[in-house]
């Protein structure tokens, strides 16, 4: 998630100081998201640094107010019309402890899968039973909160169903025949290209 454009499109509906940044956007996150001030400032300075807000007012306890940019708007407006794109790649946890335990020889897989499944029941019973508890039940904090609670839930939820259908996979392999031993063939400098590995293992089939 972004912070950076985040921030911006909360300045875009008026000046605001670091903590009145950070109570904003926790209104509208449901506080599942903690920015420290810190990070606010730093990212205010980035965001300053590339002429997308500017320094305004100073009031009466000394709280700086920052204002969005014409350049900061265009961002915003950038951000909002365009998809978030996932990474082709996966940098999941679980999906590669997964994938190398499942190559270890002597390593019990289904053991990993069921400790992995009651963590993920339990957290997904966690934010099941999750409920907003602020002065209004049927404002737009309650919504905010609910979008992003609900985008948990059915994230926990497919990491369930992904574990079981893990656990169905492996069981029609043997655990011997999916033990991948140390390779005795030594390696070239470089990384070659996931297109490289396949054309080479296709010339190999022939």
């Amino acid at each position: 998630m972004s912070v950076r454009q985040s921030l911006l499109a909360i300045l875009d509906q008026g000046p605001c100081y670091g903590y009145q940044l950070r109570t904003e956007f926790d209104r509208r996150t449901g506080s599942t998201w903690p920015l420290n001030v810190g990070q606010i400032y730093n990212t205010l300075e980035r965001l300053d640094r590339d002429g997308l807000v500017e320094k305004g007012d100073t009031d009466d306890q000394g709280h700086v107010y920052w204002q969005i940019t014409e350049a900061g708007r265009a961002e915003v407006r950038e951000w909002l019309d365009s998809p978030v794109v996932r990474s082709a790649g996966t940098r999941d946890e679980l999906a590669i402890k997964l994938a190398v335990a499942a190559t270890l020889p002597g390593v019990d897989v289904a053991h990993v899968i069921q400790a992995q499944r009651r963590a993920s029941l339990a957290q997904l019973q966690e934010l099941n039973r999750a409920k907003y508890a602020g002065p209004d039940p049927d404002g737009p904090e309650e919504l905010a909160w609910s979008l992003v609670i609900d985008s948990m839930i059915f994230t926990a939820e497919a990491e369930v169903r992904w574990l079981d259908h893990t656990e169905q996979r492996l069981a029609l392999h043997p655990q011997h025949a999916m033990a991948l031993e140390l390779s005795t063939a030594r390696p070239k400098r470089g990384r070659p290209s996931a297109r490289t590995d396949q054309n080479a293992a296709a010339g190999a089939g022939r």
